[in-house]
């Protein structure tokens, strides 16, 4: 293994400070374009991923995060940009294709320099009424349910130390 993609896991972090700045074009099509590249359940890339830049949009979204949390504060952490990934419900394995795919998207994300956190609670949002007709303003098809979602970013200050792993955390049987 290169020790240079070893050292990108070991490294990554959440963000959850972010400048206002928003991220490049560039930038945000590789974060995309390595979510795409995320193993999925039969080879069927079953998985939707949709970045919302728009202000109004985040604001709703963000909106609708925070009902279902029970706060007034913004659960993406005022990041500029917001990944989101759905699945269709009946996909074979949805939870585990769509956090390959945001899994991927974080380190792809990390190894750009940019900073993301993984934010849940998009199964509850798009469950609802306003869930689903956004859904339906963005040409999704019906049957979808959310995954998850990142706030992404240019991070505001240093990331965190990591937290030591637990001893037993692995074995290895023979």
């Amino acid at each position: 293994m290169k020790t240079e993609f070893l050292q990108m896991i070991k490294t990554r972090r959440s963000c959850r400070k972010y400048k206002a700045e928003q991220i490049t074009d560039e930038e945000l099509k590789a974060v995309l374009e390595a979510g795409t590249y995320a193993p999925t359940s039969r080879g069927m890339q079953a998985p939707y991923i949709v970045a919302v830049q728009n202000e109004a949009q985040r604001r709703q979204l963000a909106e609708m995060n925070a009902r279902v949390m029970g706060v007034t504060s913004n659960p993406y952490y005022d990041a500029p940009t917001y990944v989101l990934v759905l699945v269709p419900g009946d996909a074979n394995n949805p939870v585990q294709d769509g956090s390959c795919v945001l899994e991927n998207m974080m380190l792809a994300a990390h190894a750009l320099g940019l900073g993301s956190c993984w934010i849940h609670r998009e199964r509850e949002m798009f469950a609802t009424p306003e869930g689903k007709e956004l859904m339906k303003s963005w040409g999704l098809p019906d049957g979808l349910i959310g995954i998850g979602a990142l706030a992404l970013g240019y991070p505001e200050g240093e990331p965190a130390q990591p937290k030591p792993r637990k001893p037993d955390y692995y074995r290895i049987i023979k």
